[in-house]
């Protein structure tokens, strides 16, 4: 049977392997095998920096992973609808391959691929707190399928564009907005990068590699 991706390049969910926020002591080792550069926000934002997770195929090579700043993420539902914070995705540049386990291929990664991890990532920070728990697993699944959807089409009229600073140089992102938060991706440095965020403008915000990933386990 084969297996193929068309956004992150992984085999599958059950073959993806995680390091969470907040989390376990150690998460922070998963970023330190990657092969490419992580990115966060720039100097200019002050506040708390923390890791969130890595996606990595049934091999263990990373292939992406995101990093969060401003409020971290809460258990508490009044916390968590009042959160300010920004995630941003870095997606390795990979082309199409075999698969780990030579069952399949698996598709080249892309910016639609950071999109979609964004678009994903933004849902599940921000479901409606008032929506009944028996719903939310429909909601979820009828907004992920939307947001799959957008990533297919970076043209189509649901995203403007706008320019960012990345390490220092301006630099194209799609850009779109809807009533939980925003999303933008573009590439930059040799990876494809997402961001995804609530309460924090994505027109103030600047990018630039991560000198010492370690920085952000603490």
């Amino acid at each position: 049977m084969e297996t193929t991706t068309s956004r992150t390049g992984e085999e599958s969910t059950a073959g993806r392997r995680t390091a969470g926020a907040g989390a376990p002591a150690g998460a922070v080792e998963g970023y330190l095998r990657a092969d490419f550069p992580w990115y966060g926000l720039d100097g200019t934002h002050r506040g708390p920096r923390w890791l969130m997770q890595v996606g990595a195929g049934a091999d263990g090579t990373v292939d992406h992973g995101s990093t969060g700043h401003g409020d971290p993420p809460s258990r508490n539902l009044e916390v968590k609808g009042a959160r300010r914070f920004t995630a941003v995705v870095t997606v390795a540049r990979r082309p199409e391959r075999r698969s780990a386990d030579d069952t399949g291929h698996l598709e080249a990664t892309s910016v639609s691929s950071a999109a979609w991890l964004a678009g994903s990532g933004l849902l599940a920070g921000t479901w409606p707190t008032g929506i009944d728990h028996t719903l939310r697993q429909k909601w979820l699944d009828q907004q992920t399928a939307l947001a799959w959807e957008l990533a297919d089409d970076l043209d189509g009229p649901a995203w403007a564009s706008l320019t960012l600073p990345v390490d220092g140089r301006p630099t194209p992102f799609h850009y779109r907005e809807s009533e939980y938060g925003w999303v933008l991706a573009g590439s930059a440095g040799g990876v494809h990068l997402g961001a995804y965020g609530r309460g924090m403008s994505a027109y103030g915000l600047g990018f630039s590699v991560i000198e010492d990933i370690t920085a952000y386990a603490h």
